[in-house]
């Protein structure tokens, strides 16, 4: 009883929680719930609450992304009123598709939870209006295999709430959230082939937690870092939409959000400077910028407790999902926009405009004003240097620098298209799984664009996801090619072109060759001796068949 009872002072604690009276049947109390919010739930607890809640209501079908390399099938949620089961239903049905992703890290399980709170809410409470202007699909939990590795002390900056976690990295030892380009994990196959390109989810959200800086929101965000693509939706998510969330849920639940990142306090005290993370579209949120499409990644405070960082994400998922239901035809309207623009400026510009392909973080153009922060006290070691020890006191200061935006270093012309030699149809493969339309040529052609003369080629000494990155240095220079039947053509007027052109240019920071994809080419043809060609052609038009306008004798 005094279990019971706790539980239910927490619950009541968090209005969020208690805005429905529904009593839940005891098959849809999730793990936390039963535990006094001392564990987490298994891979099976998620599958037995997802088995259950599919018998009680109309509006759900159950699907999967795939297998993990353990084995699981990961599960795929799909709530819709009326119920639909597949992308062409979806479609037909004519309401966008929103996706909610929980345990990309298996330590950080807020989400997972969050998101099985939702759905009960949704089919059975009192938010089944969300469901009135789009389809929401979620995987609750994308790292099954990472989430059942559960032992203490995994995640030190959680206070140990709960007890015991799963592990970052999936069954290979990847890092899931690092594997958007490559596609080396059976589980970022499974989300960018049978949900990213199957259902084309119009806004997706990738639910996380912090790894331990005391800044004092109870959540921060991030939009998609989308500096090679077009700045539509970007500008809506972090300018428009982001900013409104954050000030309701202050209003509404006295709750704090801001954007996300970190500080360090070797930079002194009080701080100065607030970092995000990095641009890559490695990282899944940032690659739905390259696809036109808009995302958010969220990240609970790591160091409240349990219970809290549930809330805060059920929360932030919540409002999520009313802003996209009441702006369904808005987010629609500007992710269209932005796609028809990109084709637009390969048509318009191959050949003579340039995007970056490496950038370098740099401050936004406005400070943050009243940054709320755990504060530090300076303190004397017995040596009598001065050290920082933080204290309970909650702070804010202004004029914090936030490095937020970023750069290009290095730019590349925008090409109509790319030749990839027949020799290199694992680069073709690869694309085509990333949703890219490629045609196999069926006829020689001539064609006039640029090559590039590798002239330096790096590999770091260290690896990272198993790989040594690559980077290349050279030079463009204007050639004319004959490219051969049976090479790969990728015309870059589609609506995936910023996409594209962030995997091939030769000097993009997070490509194909980053990841060691031409190494065996380069190698082969000696780079570290000479200049190497690398092998993918960009050619800038492709060539017009005139018709023969004699007359027939």
């Amino acid at each position: 009883m005094k279990k019971i009872a706790l539980v239910l002072l927490l619950i009541s604690t968090y209005s969020g929680f208690a805005q429905t009276k529904t009593a839940w049947p005891d098959d849809l109390i999730i793990t936390p719930e039963k535990s006094n919010f001392d564990k987490t739930s298994t891979y099976t607890d998620v599958m037995n609450f997802i088995n259950a809640i599919k018998t009680k209501s109309p509006n759900i079908q159950v699907s999967s992304i795939g297998k993990s390399p353990m084995g699981k099938e990961i599960p795929l949620v799909i709530l819709s009123n009326p119920a639909v089961s597949t992308p062409e239903q979806a479609k037909a049905l004519g309401k966008p598709v929103v996706y909610i992703q929980g345990n990309i890290h298996a330590g950080e399980v807020e989400g997972k939870e969050a998101v099985m709170m939702l759905m009960r809410e949704i089919l059975l409470g009192n938010k089944k209006s969300l469901l009135d202007n789009q389809i929401i699909v979620i995987v609750p939990i994308y790292n099954t295999d990472g989430n059942d590795k559960m032992a203490k002390g995994l995640r030190p900056s959680q206070e140990n709430s709960p007890s015991e976690t799963g592990e970052r990295e999936n069954g290979q030892g990847l890092d899931l959230n690092r594997d958007a380009m490559k596609m080396e994990a059976p589980e970022t196959q499974g989300l960018i082939q049978n949900v990213i390109t199957a259902w084309d989810p119009q806004m997706s959200v990738d639910l996380h937690t912090t790894n331990g800086t005391w800044h004092a929101y109870s959540l921060t965000w991030a939009p998609s870092y989308l500096y090679a693509g077009e700045p539509a939706t970007y500008n809506f998510t972090n300018n428009v939409m982001l900013p409104y969330i954050t000030k309701k849920v202050k209003d509404d639940y006295g709750m704090f959000f801001g954007p996300y990142g970190d500080y360090s306090t070797r930079e002194g005290w009080p701080l100065k400077n607030f970092y995000t993370y990095n641009h890559h579209p490695r990282y899944v949120i940032n690659q739905f910028g390259l696809r036109n499409r808009m995302a958010i990644l969220s990240e609970a405070f790591a160091h409240e407790r349990f219970y809290q960082r549930i809330y805060s994400t059920y929360t932030f998922v919540n409002e999520i999902l009313d802003y996209t239901n009441k702006h369904a035809k808005e987010i629609v309207q500007i992710n269209h926009d932005a796609e028809m623009a990109a084709i637009k400026n390969v048509v318009d510009n191959a050949g003579k405009a340039k995007k970056g392909v490496r950038f370098k973080m740099v401050p936004t153009a406005d400070k943050l004003n009243g940054f709320r922060t755990y504060d530090y006290t300076y303190f004397i070691k017995p040596d009598g240097s001065k050290s920082l020890l933080k204290n309970g006191n909650i702070v804010t200061y202004d004029n914090v620098t936030y490095y937020g935006d970023f750069k290009d270093t290095i730019q590349s012309t925008i090409p109509r298209g790319y030749i990839i030699p027949a020799a290199q149809s694992a680069i073709a493969e690869l694309l085509m799984k990333q949703g890219v339309k490629v045609e196999k040529l069926e006829k020689d052609e001539k064609l006039s664009g640029e090559i590039f003369m590798v002239e330096k080629f790096d590999r770091s000494p260290r690896k990272f996801e198993g790989h040594n990155m690559a980077s290349a240095e050279g030079k463009f220079e204007a050639a004319t090619k004959t490219v051969l039947k049976g090479d790969y053509k990728v015309d870059m007027a589609q609506p995936l072109a910023n996409l594209i052109f962030y995997l091939l240019e030769p000097q993009s920071d997070d490509g194909l060759l980053t990841w060691n994809f031409f190494d065996a080419y380069l190698d082969q043809n000696a780079v570290n001796t000479k200049p190497v060609e690398f092998p993918v052609f960009k050619y800038f038009a492709w060539p017009v068949v005139k018709e023969n306008s004699k007359k027939k004798k």
